[in-house]
């Protein structure tokens, strides 16, 4: 069969028309999902922190002789899991919010604006920014905890607590996925702006 090309006509000539473009790129199914499991996620790994609280029965040296006394390790403790809480507050909030955009472009079966893909690609990066972070202090507090620092004479607490290293080591890995989850939401949705800007 010869095309337009072949006979050295133009489309209008031939009588076909240019095809149609193809419609907008909607991905918006698989960006609920992935808000959904965001939001899973983050409340997870706020109940772990918040329920890291342990107490144990340690030496206590003031002055000689030594006393038992008992000592609670709690998370709010340490200003860098202070961080790691509020991070995780406001991209549980986040996520809520941003899946209730996403139902809603579904729900309604309309094509969600360019503004708003780009917005959200924003916010997405910028909380995937805020999770790494606050990932990195949590997950530096939670090593020292483990394993200790000879060289500033920083002890190793988790053979004491091994309740809290547990839930404070939960939550930091649950933030690792948050920020995954948070990278893809956002290449999910470069790339469906990408597809409308074909």
């Amino acid at each position: 069969m010869a095309t337009a090309e072949d006979s050295g006509k133009t489309t209008l000539e031939s009588g076909h028309a240019p095809a149609a473009s193809a419609p907008p790129v909607s991905l918006f199914s698989a960006d609920l999902v992935l808000r959904l499991l965001l939001f899973a996620a983050s409340l997870s790994a706020l109940v772990m922190l918040l329920t890291a609280k342990q107490t144990a029965i340690v030496s206590v040296v003031l002055t000689p002789p030594f006393r038992l006394a008992p000592v609670a390790a709690q998370f709010k403790d340490s200003p860098a899991l202070i961080y790691l809480l509020v991070a995780l507050c406001v991209t549980c909030l986040y996520s809520l919010l941003s899946a209730a955009c996403s139902l809603k472009s579904i729900s309604m079966s309309s094509v969600c604006s360019a503004k708003t893909l780009f917005l959200l690609i924003l916010l997405d990066v910028f909380y995937a920014a805020i999770m790494a972070s606050a990932t990195g202090t949590a997950g530096a507090v939670a090593w020292v905890g483990l394993k200790g620092n000879s060289h500033t004479r920083w002890n190793k607490i988790c053979n004491l607590y091994d309740k809290f290293c547990r839930h404070v080591g939960a939550s930091t890995f649950l933030a690792i996925v948050n920020s995954l989850i948070l990278i893809l939401l956002a290449v999910l949705n470069a790339y469906s702006l990408y597809g409308r800007s074909r």
